[in-house]
């Protein structure tokens, strides 16, 4: 059995940074550092992290007086830095630059008068704390039925923005559907969609030309995990999700000559190499890289942990 690895796959720079920075921070402050809403989407991250020292929560009531606090890299709403700021609690924020990005687009627009409109998926960490950054009313569309359904003049000025962990091809429709629509629209340029995004998508379109199965590693409530395996199923090949080696079931690839294996931006590499001993265990497998882009981004840490 050939095995097809993605590329690139798995962490990306501002799961990397999250990561690095609840490590860093039990390294210079000490046991328990709390951390609000998993850092990144992936148990095997998370429990490693505990195991450490984390402690996660969901709301920042559950954080004692004066503990170090960690927002998560999906960012959070002002509400929340305004409480951490009454509280004052320590913090140190982990928002994912490119989100951070996003939700600085937003404000511009907002100065400039113009109503705002996410394209995103309603209850994902990400979108709601992007619409509690923005600091205006903010309409949320999913879909070019949503874009229909808003109850806007269509002579509205309006910007969009997007989640990051949704690409070019997952926005496309839905912005042309915006523009079709209204008279007066602004919106970011394509560079500033997140790269790593784009890239594995990119790669997973890529491997569907060569592959006979698609296995994807990744948590279920991962965004763009789950986003590659739809992919793979838009492309025509059978394609599965799984956490880790564990729930790779033999039949999806027994009898098949070339497994096409990725990973989400928030599954680490050692989950890959643990599906690639299940398939092991299966049929001897040889395994081998697609040529795809090189990642080199590196976002800095915070100033309180640089040294």
């Amino acid at each position: 059995m050939r095995v097809i690895l993605a590329q690139p796959r798995g962490f990306c720079a501002g799961v990397v940074r999250a990561i690095d920075i609840v490590e860093k921070a039990l390294d210079k402050y000490g046991q328990p550092v709390y951390v609000r809403h998993e850092i990144v989407h992936n148990r095997h991250v998370v429990d490693a992290l505990k195991s450490k020292g984390a402690r996660f929560v969901e709301e920042l009531h559950e954080v004692p007086e004066g503990a170090v606090t960690v927002f998560s890299a999906h960012g959070v709403p002002q509400s929340v830095v305004k409480n951490a700021q009454d509280r004052g609690l320590p913090v140190l924020d982990a928002t994912c630059p490119l989100v951070s990005k996003v939700h600085n687009q937003g404000k511009r627009y907002v100065t400039k008068g113009r109503t705002i409109v996410l394209i995103g998926h309603a209850g994902h960490p990400e979108v709601e704390g992007t619409m509690g950054q923005v600091g205006a009313p903010v309409h949320l569309v999913q879909n070019e039925a949503d874009v229909a359904a808003l109850d806007l003049p269509d002579s509205t000025p309006l910007a969009y923005i997007t989640q990051t962990t949704l690409s070019i091809d997952d926005t496309k429709e839905i912005i042309l559907a915006l523009k079709r629509r209204f008279s007066d629209i602004l919106g970011p340029e394509t560079s500033d969609i997140c790269y790593a995004t784009q890239n594995r998508q990119t790669s997973v379109r890529d491997l569907a030309k060569v592959a006979d199965v698609i296995l994807v590693v990744g948590a279920k409530n991962s965004s763009n995990s789950n986003r590659l395996r739809e992919i793979g199923i838009e492309e025509g090949i059978p394609s599965y999700l799984i956490a880790d080696g564990s729930e790779l079931k033999p039949e999806w690839v027994r009898g098949k000559k070339v497994v096409g294996l990725t990973a989400g931006a928030s599954a680490p590499e050692e989950l890959v190499r643990h599906v690639i001993a299940a398939l092991g265990e299966i049929e001897d497998v040889e395994v081998e890289q697609m040529d795809g882009k090189k990642e080199h981004i590196e976002f800095r840490l915070p100033a309180e942990l640089r040294a």
